[in-house]
């Protein structure tokens, strides 16, 4: 397996889990390492309990993993939930003065730090975070410079004194540890690479203005949310318009009215705000006018776990308004692709002239990784499709009928008619959300033409096709002749990337397909893949398996088994293991894991 190093820091909302997350995030980082986090965390403000896991390694690095080597608890509570998953090698530091360690596993060092006798704590409340990131970094064998240097990027704004406390009591810490402490093994490496670290939120939002996004709107939303604070603290420099609406109603008009104006519009949201767009989509593929919408899962249904991760949305971006339409629905793969598939979608909404769709989960959104920054094109190749932005005066274009009128809804082969940015001289035409002819003129207020409504049906439709060719079809990772074909879709890549390494090493041949297009699907591409399989498992975070329903439904395949999570974690490579050979021996056709580093 790759070489990495786990962190995990417990305590309660308030406590300031999140900083020395930044820090040791950045630290790695600059080391030239690649890092994984993620933040399993309660929907309230203060209070409650909060996990974040940190990993790191110089080969990239997927997902949370399996371990904890590093533990560092901030109260009594953290410190029973997890003191008992840690295994020989790994090492717990904690304040001394407020938390009794408890029983620990053989081979796991208990460092205590004496933080009061360290630290002055009636003057800085959080000195026990900084005292353990001292040490932390000491055991890792990593030089006091590089924590010196983050504390006075960190705290610089506070002014020298606050700068120098702050660095004096991670020195404590920093030398406490180098006087009573065991260094790990294993001292973490220093490349020369250097990496940007995103979150999926960030991702999407640079992706977006990368793709040349004009206008930005949305309702606060967790976990979507971060895609309008970097779209509202960037708008000026990057020349977007934004805008926080009143609600997702609002949203999806607004968006859809900005991309009729001729503007690249996106728009995100979480399940609950997505469902009041539902009726805005329709008009998008009515009236034929491209808009992006992202919709961040979280666990439902209503406001569910708000703050928990879920694949649970798949059926209502599937049918999502009423009627036939085409639409492109896709799911990034990591954060990384988070970036990368905003611009792939705009092109191809842009060229069919119909919604597309981003299916991503809190998982990516607001988890964080590192990114080379060679990795993100902030050029990519813009088609903006049939898009007529001049102006001859007559309406003589191509899309114009023999006696010079301009139709928006000609009929073509493609299904794809000639769009004019509106106000351009000679392309007047009507947009409506009824039924109507080419030049955009209603057929349901009088007797409604069945042919006229058939063809034009049949029009945009013909667009799905077009849509299929336009979208690579997905392949198989690893061996044909595997033992076992793991299929998963999205977010859930990486844990299986590393769930089929384990199995491989324990002398499971195990290969992967991983779906990043859900429409189009590829079906006859998936069958064609999956005929030689010997044992087939669907991976997906949900209860009641949507991908292998919708699977089902559009091929007739049926997976050997299946393995599913929906507590609102995500998994690790263990569970997926774990559930493979219990499904091989014949123990069940469907594993649901538990997510032990919640209990």
């Amino acid at each position: 397996m790759k070489q990495t190093f786990a962190i995990g820091i417990g305590g309660a909302a308030g406590q300031g889990v999140a900083t020395p997350g930044d820090i040791f995030a950045k630290i790695f980082s600059r080391r030239g390492l690649n890092l994984n986090a993620y933040n399993a965390y309660q929907s309230i403000i203060r209070g409650g309990h909060t996990f974040l896991t940190i990993r790191t390694g110089p080969e990239k690095v997927t997902n949370m993993g399996d371990r904890i080597d590093l533990f560092i608890p901030l109260n009594q509570d953290s410190m029973d939930r997890h003191l008992k998953l840690l295994t020989a090698g790994a090492a717990c530091i904690y304040n001394a003065d407020t938390i009794k360690p408890g029983s620990a596993a053989d081979g796991v060092q208990l460092c205590p730090l004496p933080v009061s006798e360290l630290a002055d704590i009636t003057r800085n409340k959080v000195a026990q975070n900084t005292l353990a990131i001292g040490a932390g970094l000491h055991m890792m064998g990593i030089a006091f410079a590089a924590l010196e240097e983050v504390l006075r990027e960190q705290f610089k704004k506070k002014g020298e004194a606050v700068v120098a406390e702050n660095i004096g009591v991670a020195r404590a810490g920093y030398d406490y540890a180098a006087a009573h402490f065991t260094a790990f093994a294993n001292p973490l490496p220093k490349t020369e690479n250097k990496y940007a670290i995103l979150s999926g939120n960030v991702a999407m939002a640079m992706g977006g203005a990368a793709a040349g996004v004009k206008f930005y709107c949305a309702y606060p939303m967790s976990p979507s949310t971060g895609v309008l604070h970097w779209m509202a603290a960037h708008a000026r420099k990057a020349g977007i318009m934004v805008r926080q609406v009143e609600d997702e109603i609002g949203v999806i008009n607004m968006a859809i009215g900005a991309a009729q104006a001729g503007v690249r519009a996106m728009c995100a949201t979480s399940g609950g705000g997505f469902a009041l767009m539902s009726e805005g989509l329709g008009m998008s593929a009515m009236i034929e006018t491209p808009v992006v919408v992202i919709n961040c899962q979280r666990a439902g249904p209503s406001t569910g776990v708000p703050t928990k991760t879920e694949q649970g949305d798949l059926w209502q971006m599937l049918g999502a308004a009423f009627g036939d339409y085409p639409r492109i629905i896709a799911a990034p793969l990591d954060i990384g692709d988070c970036f990368k598939l905003i611009p792939e979608i705009f092109n191809l909404a842009d060229r069919f002239q119909c919604p597309g769709l981003v299916l991503c989960d809190l998982l990516l959104s607001e988890g964080r990784l590192s990114v080379h920054p060679n990795d993100l094109d902030f050029s990519p190749p813009i088609d903006r499709g049939e898009l007529i932005t001049a102006g001859n005066g007559n309406g003589a274009h191509s899309a114009a009928s023999t006696n010079g009128g301009y139709k928006r809804y000609k009929i073509t082969d493609s299904g794809v008619s000639p769009r004019a940015v509106p106000g351009l001289p000679g392309y007047i035409h009507t947009v409506a959300t009824d039924e109507h002819q080419e030049d955009g003129v209603l057929i349901s207020d009088e007797f409604t033409n069945p042919v006229k409504r058939r063809a034009m049906m049949e029009k945009r439709m013909r667009k799905v096709a077009g849509i299929e060719a336009a979208v690579a079809p997905p392949a198989l990772s690893g061996s044909r002749d595997a033992d076992v074909t793991l299929i998963g879709w999205g977010s859930t890549q990486g844990v299986i990337e590393e769930a089929c390494e384990l199995l491989n090493e324990q002398g499971i041949s195990a290969n992967q397909l991983q779906i990043r297009w859900l429409v189009p699907l590829h079906g006859e591409a998936i069958l064609e893949i999956l005929r030689g399989a010997r044992h087939t498992m669907i991976v997906e975070n949900n209860y009641s398996g949507q991908f292998a329903r919708y699977l089902r439904s559009e091929t007739s395949f049926v997976p050997s088994g299946h393995i599913r999570k929906y507590d609102g974690e995500p998994f690790m490579p263990h569970h997926i293991a774990d559930a493979v050979k219990e499904q091989l021996a014949g123990n069940t056709k469907l594993s649901v894991p538990a997510h032990e580093i919640m209990v």
